[in-house]
């Protein structure tokens, strides 16, 4: 084991040493605004009693990757399958560039493949929370130095 700060982490994840899957890749890149532990704990701290979400991604396949579309997403749904009972499949055959292109609203994470990630949020986050910073695993744009 080896302890890694977020963007470390994203770091190692992008040269393939390490893997997780796209809600920790999330959860990383939100880690990626605090420029240290005690910054994080302040934040935490101010914004614990300010309530909470349930989120469910829903998953588009397009023809060349995957988006997991998120809540407040243009895409998202009205009423997602939060049980899998439905068994709702959601595709088209646009290309991932293609629908980056035609939107405007985002809260969605890309899947080009399992090691290709990227984060896209312009929407305001609910309950004071922090939107992650927009990062994709194939390239470095972040500052944390948590």
């Amino acid at each position: 084991l080896q302890w890694s700060s977020p963007p470390e982490a994203i770091e190692r994840f992008k040269s393939q040493e390490i893997w997780f899957p796209p809600p920790q890749f999330y959860e990383l890149c939100r880690l990626c605004n605090f420029s240290s532990l005690s910054e994080l704990q302040k934040f935490s701290s101010d914004r614990a009693l300010e309530g909470c979400e349930r989120w469910m991604p829903v998953m588009l396949t397009a023809s060349d990757g995957y988006i997991q579309l998120l809540p407040g997403d243009e895409l998202y749904p009205e009423d997602p399958d939060y049980t899998g009972e439905k068994k709702i499949i959601t595709s088209t055959d646009k290309k991932v560039e293609d629908l980056m292109k035609e939107g405007s609203v985002f809260h969605r994470i890309v899947i080009k493949n399992i090691n290709n990630l990227a984060v896209y949020v312009n929407i305001q986050a609910k309950y004071k929370h922090m939107n992650p910073l927009m990062i994709n695993s194939e390239c470095s744009d972040y500052n944390s130095r948590l």
